[in-house]
């Protein structure tokens, strides 16, 4: 059977196979009747489900980021993959981040010396491999028993900027200690002032430098495909979720010590006034992470930010159906270079980056790419997920003729 055939022989034996399909299908003889046409619309639905569906064995198998995706969802506990697949309502904003990529054309410019590609930069003072860097995503215990201690020990494999989130799986000591290096500090406020004040001071103490606050999700978010992969799920959650609210807050260790409650995770009533109080409580500097707008770009500047992070929270914060690449000419446009911009959301190619340091933005994080490589592979997934966009990177730099990411300019992009 195919199945018991080494791996090789089988990707091989699948490619003819599509192949011969693919010949059977374009015959002449099958498109003079309905029933032929029909069939051949089988044929090339039935050979090109088999190849997406193929799940690779190792990470050095991987052809793309998606070859990632499909083993994370094989793997992980079907909520636990609701969980990081999941937008909000209609998932109108996570479709819209993909989509929007395809708005944007790239202009490669001939006859420049690409023999060596740099992919050095620069990022509120740190000097940085690559402009890529690993987004704060919580829980990651969730999608590997090493959680977010096997993402600091890729980053520090790659010599990749980490930020780490507030509702982490482990603490920010440990992630320090095993990363080498400080990371950024990722804060969800809350409506009690002194748990965001006790977490600054345990940042700090950490080492940690930056502190990246996120403004998207004042409001909650109607995350109804979660709750479909919940529903789907036949598994008891209650052993290792609890039964009471607060539950979760006593699995995050950022928030031991700071007597923080579910009740209090409201911040509706946040204005630009905390920005201020953040700036006057810690010695980090400060990023303000979800503007989409140039009003806010401005605000940012106004109240202090040392940055910006433009993101929609990879389509889980509010269903706007515009995608973050669609945002970030408007907020670089406001914020004149003035401060560092960052970006995330859909991030999934070479191409993708590409177009975002085009368009202004000095660093491009990456937040489920990175997940779908923890959760297949542990490490070594996320290392070569961060080594394959780097590389894709590298390869779109010397196809544009853009030898340094100084280089990398307006001049290479376009919109439709």
């Amino acid at each position: 059977m195919l199945a018991d055939r080494p791996v090789s022989d089988r990707i091989t034996t699948m490619i003819a196979r599509r192949m011969l399909l693919k010949y059977l299908a374009a015959s002449p003889l099958l498109a003079t009747t309905g029933s032929g046409r029909m069939l051949a619309a089988e044929i090339l639905d039935e050979s090109s489900s088999q190849l997406a569906d193929y799940l690779i064995a190792s990470p050095a198998d991987a052809l793309d980021i998606f070859d990632f995706q499909r083993v994370a969802r094989q793997l992980l506990p079907v909520a636990h993959y609701g969980y990081l697949a999941t937008g909000t309502d209609g998932n109108e904003t996570l479709k819209a981040n993909r989509e929007a990529f395809d708005r944007f054309y790239l202009r490669p410019l001939r006859m420049v010396d690409t023999s060596r590609i740099d992919l050095e930069t620069t990022l509120l003072g740190s000097a940085l491999k690559s402009p890529i860097v690993i987004a704060p995503v919580g829980s990651q215990n969730a999608f590997h028993a090493e959680g977010e201690i096997a993402m600091a020990r890729a980053a520090r494999s790659r010599d990749t900027l980490q930020i780490l989130s507030n509702v982490s799986t482990r603490s920010i000591e440990d992630v320090i200690e095993v990363r080498g290096a400080p990371v950024w500090f990722q804060l969800y406020p809350t409506s009690n002032w002194s748990v965001a004040e006790k977490m600054l001071g345990r940042a700090e103490r950490a080492g940690a430098e930056v502190v990246v606050l996120t403004v998207d999700l004042n409001s909650g978010s109607n995350r109804v495909m979660l709750g479909q992969f919940i529903r789907a799920d036949d598994r008891d959650c209650s052993a290792c979720h609890g039964n009471h609210p607060d539950a979760w807050i006593e699995r995050k260790p950022m928030y031991d010590g700071t007597d923080a409650t579910s009740a209090e995770f409201d911040p509706a009533g946040m204005t630009w006034a905390f920005l201020e109080r953040l700036k006057r409580a810690t010695t980090m500097k400060v990023v303000v992470k979800g503007i989409v707008t140039a009003e806010d770009a401005e605000s940012c500047l106004k109240y202090g930010a040392d940055a910006v992070y433009v993101s929609n929270h990879g389509g889980r914060a509010e269903a706007s159906g515009r995608g973050a690449i669609e945002s970030l000419p408007e907020v670089a446009d406001a914020i004149g270079g003035k401060v560092p911009l960052l970006v995330d959301s859909g991030f999934r190619r070479g191409t993708d980056i590409f177009k975002a340091l085009a368009l202004g933005a000095d660093a491009v994080c990456l937040g489920r790419a990175c997940i779908w490589g923890l959760a297949a592979f542990g490490q070594p997934g996320v290392e070569k997920v961060l080594q394959m966009l780097n590389a894709e990177l590298a390869m779109v730099m010397g196809q544009m003729g853009a030898p340094s990411i100084p280089d990398i300019s307006s001049q290479h992009v376009a919109m439709r």
